[in-house]
């Protein structure tokens, strides 16, 4: 079932072009990776599918529904089920709440998701339960963000999208803040996640190891264009175009 559908989609900011022509899908349960450099669209991809920006045509379609045609209350139900990880943790958390206040606080917007997935617990128990899908301790809840490690504070962030089970997971550069080390149990977590949740993946970055690692599909943006689209196990085969060879060079795969 085809869960994300982007058909077409234009932006320009001024006379400059954001995003071109751009169409791919997600089918349910899969990741796509999302690729390229600085200034290739990513930002403003993710942006016009969560209708945080502006399209100029085209459409944005998510369980059929036009996501750039919703208002109010249509539009708040959407984020049940499309939630985001951030590349800053600390971006999503709030400095003076104890960190499992801001894990809940998706669970509290969305009380009747809240009977469903989590009936007769209290917030601080479904911060217990999320938190230990993502390996926090519960001595790690009662924790402010400037008390945590960055690994840390990324398991918060990731517990807080996780928390309402959403079907599409948007994951903007959630591992490029942190240490290798880290970075390796990041994505571990969320390969490990994906699978127990059987929620698709939408993953940005600019690192194809990691993509590569976590993602089905790849699709490669330059300056705004949709480049190519490949599975993850192709990535190495001649055909690829010449600038994701540059990227592959770049991050040594």
């Amino acid at each position: 079932m085809t869960l994300l559908k982007v058909q077409s989609i234009s932006k320009n900011y001024g006379k400059l072009p954001a995003l071109d022509n751009i169409s791919f899908s997600i089918s349910e349960g899969t990741a796509l990776g999302v690729v390229g450099e600085s200034g290739s669209g990513k930002s403003t991809l993710i942006k016009s599918i969560l209708s945080m920006e502006s399209i100029h045509s085209g459409h944005i379609l998510f369980l059929n529904q036009d996501i750039h045609k919703l208002k109010g209350k249509q539009k708040r139900e959407l984020y049940k089920d499309i939630q985001i990880i951030m590349q800053d943790p600390s971006s999503s958390l709030n400095a003076k709440l104890p960190v499992w206040k801001s894990m809940v606080e998706p669970i509290s917007n969305f009380r009747d998701r809240k009977d469903t997935l989590y009936p007769n617990l209290s917030l601080f128990d479904i911060a217990k339960k999320v938190g230990k899908m993502v390996g926090l301790k519960e001595e790690h809840l009662t924790k402010y963000p400037h008390e945590l490690s960055g690994g840390q504070k990324q398991r918060v962030s990731i517990a807080r999208g996780i928390s309402l089970h959403p079907r599409l997971l948007i994951l903007d550069e959630p591992t490029s803040s942190l240490d290798v080390s880290i970075q390796a149990q990041i994505l571990m977590l969320l390969k490990s996640l994906k699978k127990e949740l059987q929620t698709s993946f939408l993953f940005v970055s600019h690192d194809l190891t990691a993509v590569r690692f976590l993602c089905d599909e790849i699709v490669v943006l330059k300056e705004g264009k949709l480049l190519e689209r490949f599975s993850s196990d192709d990535i190495l085969k001649e055909e690829r175009h010449d600038y994701t060879k540059q990227l592959i060079q770049y991050t040594a795969i």
